[in-house]
């Protein structure tokens, strides 16, 4: 079974740090255009990084500085390093991919394979 499985959030206080991961059950779909995004209660759900296959990233203004993506390709696996954390990242934190070889838009209506998603929550 194809799918995507999150793991590594958890409740940090303001200025913390959180390692998100996010499995792929097959090799193919960690190469594509992958994406880590977010959606608070009540809130839309928005892009936080996009990796591309050719390793360039997108980042939304909100995480740039803070926040990193990255990919190992040999352990099929995205990786989403959260520093300095702020109560405004709380939210649940989802991977997904658009199947593209491309270029990689930090779109979420261009992403139609999720995971189940990991909750991280920030106190201040």
């Amino acid at each position: 079974q194809v799918q995507l499985v999150e793991s590594g959030g958890g409740s940090v206080q303001a200025g913390g740090s959180l390692r998100l991961s996010c499995r792929a059950s097959e090799n193919s779909l960690i190469r594509f255009c992958m994406g880590w995004f977010r959606q608070a209660p009540g809130k839309e759900r928005e892009g936080v990084a996009a990796l591309a296959r050719d390793g360039s990233t997108t980042y939304a203004d909100s995480v740039k500085g803070r926040f990193t993506i990255s990919r190992e390709n040999d352990k099929n696996t995205l990786h989403l390093q959260m520093n300095s954390l702020k109560p405004e990242d709380t939210a649940m934190y989802y991977c997904a991919t658009d199947f593209s070889l491309g270029s990689c838009y930090l779109a979420v209506s261009r992403f139609p394979f999720w995971g189940q998603g990991t909750q991280v929550t920030v106190s201040s």
